[in-house]
Order: C-alpha cells, then sequence, then structure tokens
C-alpha cells in the first residue's frame, strides 16, 4: 500500500529531525584534549538512530512485493481466461448436439404416427370396401390429411428446435466475446499495474537519491563540526571514558 501525503511528508520529518538531534548532541559532546574524539551520551545517540530507522517509509518494501507478484497475476488472469473459452465451446457444442438429437427424434415421431395412421386408415377401408369405395376414399384422404397435417407439425416442431439450438449457440458465441472483452480488461488493469509499479519504482529511486545526498551533507557538516571541536579542545583525557573516535 503506497503511504498518504501527509503520513510521508510527517516521517520525513522525523527523519530530519532526529538527524539534527543527532547533529546538536555530536556538536555539544565535549572534546578530548589533544584528539579529533569526543564524549558522546551512548543512550541518546542510539535512540536516535533508532528512531531514524523506524521513520524511512516502507514504500520500498510495498513496491518488491508489486513486483513479486506480477507473474501470478498474469498467470492467473490467463488461465482463467483459457478456462472461460472452453467452457463456452464445450457448451455450445453440447446444445448444438442436444437440438439435433431433439429434432431428430421429433421427426421419428411424426413419421412413425404418420405411418401407423395411414396403416390404420388401409385397414379401416379394407374393412369398409364392401360398403362402397367412396367411403373408403373419404376415409382415405383423412388419413392422408392427417398425415401430411402430423408431418408438418413435426416439421414445424422441428424448425423449432433447430432455431432454438441457433439462438442457444449464438447466445454462447455472445458469451465467448464477453470472455473475450473480460481477458482484454485483464490485459488492461495488467498493464495499469506495471505502469504504477514502474511508477513507484521511480519515485522510490529519486527518494532514495534525494534522502542519500541530504545524509551525505549532513554527515559533512558533522564532520566539519567534529574537527571544529578537535581545533577548540584540548586537556587530558579523563580515564575510563569511552569516546566517539572519527
Amino acid at each position: 500500500m503506497v503511504m498518504d501525503g501527509d503520513r510521508l511528508q510527517g516521517r520525513v520529518f522525523r527523519v530530519f529531525e532526529s538527524l539534527d538531534e543527532l547533529v546538536t548532541t555530536v556538536e555539544e559532546a565535549r572534546g578530548l584534549p589533544m584528539t579529533s574524539s569526543c564524549i558522546v551520551p551512548r543512550g541518546d545517540v542510539l535512540e536516535l538512530l533508532d528512531e531514524i530507522r523506524d521513520a524511512i517509509p516502507a514504500e520500498f518494501d510495498d513496491a518488491q512485493d508489486v513486483l513479486d507478484h506480477r507473474d501470478e497475476l498474469i498467470d492467473t488472469a490467463r488461465q482463467e481466461a483459457q478456462r472461460q473459452r472452453d467452457d463456452a465451446h464445450t457448451e455450445a457444442e453440447r446444445a448444438s448436439a442436444t437440438a439435433r438429437d431433439e429434432a431428430a427424434r421429433l421427426v421419428a415421431e411424426a413419421r412413425a404416427q404418420a405411418e401407423s395412421m395411414v396403416a390404420g386408415a388401409k385397414a379401416e377401408a379394407d374393412r369398409l370396401e364392401a360398403t362402397g369405395r367412396r367411403e373408403y376414399q373419404e376415409v382415405t384422404s383423412r388419413a392422408e390429411a392427417e398425415a401430411e397435417r402430423m408431418t408438418a407439425a413435426g416439421r414445424a416442431s422441428y424448425e423449432r428446435a433447430v432455431a432454438d439450438g441457433r439462438a442457444e449457440q449464438a447466445r454462447l458465441v455472445e458469451k465467448t466475446q464477453v470472455v473475450q472483452a473480460a481477458r482484454a480488461e485483464a490485459t488492461r488493469i495488467l498493464d495499469e499495474a506495471n505502469s504504477e509499479v514502474h511508477r513507484l519504482r521511480s519515485e522510490c529511486d529519486a527518494y532514495v537519491e534525494s534522502t542519500l545526498a541530504e545524509f551525505e551533507e549532513l554527515l559533512n557538516r558533522t564532520l566539519r563540526a567534529l574537527l571544529r571541536g578537535r581545533a577548540q579542545h584540548a586537556g587530558p583525557v579523563p580515564a575510563g571514558v569511552s569516546g566517539y573516535h572519527g
């Protein structure tokens, strides 16, 4: 997570405030005669150094975390897009096969029923042949009309099933297009993440460079202060005193 501007400014202020206190501590330290050393309070100096270390922003670790997980995010998005394409293709094939099977079943049923009715009509005609050819022809005509009606109904049902199958296939194709759009969106998000990582790295590099330059200047000022203290103080070194040796 990127630290907000106020918190980052507060931490930077703490770093420089602690460095200023450290410089003041060294400048005000009592020098040892005839040496460039001085006596500094070890506890105070260590406490200031701990504060400096704690106040350094954590953006460096955050930027590294983003870089470490970049490849994982890309692989996950690519696998999800491939899975969705495979699912859409499988579903489209299943729907088409189901529509074909249903249409074939309806046509077969219509044909069987028509053939059964024609056979029944012929049997009835044979039975009624003694009563007159006219009645036979009427029954046969009705049977044939009914057969044509059933065949037409079966054909219409077949066409509806085929149309439904095509509509389902079109819906699945549209779903595939949605998957492609999702893949494009995932690619865009990954590109933005890469850009953000690059920006964070650039900001971190600039921040480190600036901080090192300011720290170098601080060390130079501290060194000059120590040299002035060396020239100003003289006398015997007290026994048992530990000091900073430059």
